[in-house]
């Protein structure tokens, strides 16, 4: 008796087993893949944040939260403006020449894109505090406006530089930031990637 073997039928058998091992593996990666997909609480965390602008009077201030971070928006004056050359000699860092303190492109006076809004962390490089704002000029002393620890007393101008003697020994942290429309800010995209 001779078998007569149908190679046409074996091909095709060894084809769907094939597809169907592919297929199995497939389903059997989803969930292992899936598994290494940040939550969307980490992806929320990490995401920019847009700040809109338009109800931001000039002197006026808000708070937003960015990866975790407390972020300070302010406008400033064209009065706080002038008192930033003001505190030059009461700063540890007039010139903010610490790299890892700012991006490059707020090395300036004003530590921003653009004069009227400065975008700061609001945590004291002392040992995290949330600076209180205090904006106004105090005739008695050497204070011209800017942000305050209670904690321990360090002082910080309107532009976010630290005061000579004491403990913060760096001026606050500015975060990447751009603007993504006239009256938006994004915090989290440096202006080159827009």
């Amino acid at each position: 008796m001779s078998e007569t073997i149908d190679q046409n039928k074996r091909h095709f058998l060894g084809m769907a087993t094939a597809a169907t091992g592919l297929v199995g593996a497939g389903f059997a990666a989803v969930p292992f893949l899936s598994s290494l997909k940040p939550s969307a609480r980490a992806r929320a965390l990490g995401a920019p944040v847009e700040v809109p602008l338009g109800s931001l009077e000039p002197g006026e201030m808000i708070k937003v939260v960015w990866r975790g971070k407390l972020v300070y928006v302010l406008r400033r004056t064209s009065d706080m403006l002038k008192r930033l050359s003001d505190v030059t000699d009461l700063l540890r860092d007039p010139d903010s020449l610490e790299a890892d303190i700012q991006p490059d492109y707020t090395v300036n006076e004003h530590r921003s894109l653009t004069p009227e809004y400065l975008v700061v962390e609001g945590s004291c490089t002392h040992l995290g505090c949330a600076p209180l704002p205090q904006f106004e000029v105090t005739p008695s002393s050497d204070w011209f406006g800017g942000f305050f620890c209670p904690c321990h007393g360090s002082k910080f101008d309107l532009s976010g530089r630290v005061y000579k003697g004491v403990p913060a020994p760096t001026n606050l942290k500015v975060p990447p930031y751009s603007f993504s429309q006239t009256n938006v800010i994004t915090i989290g995209i440096d202006p080159s990637d827009t």
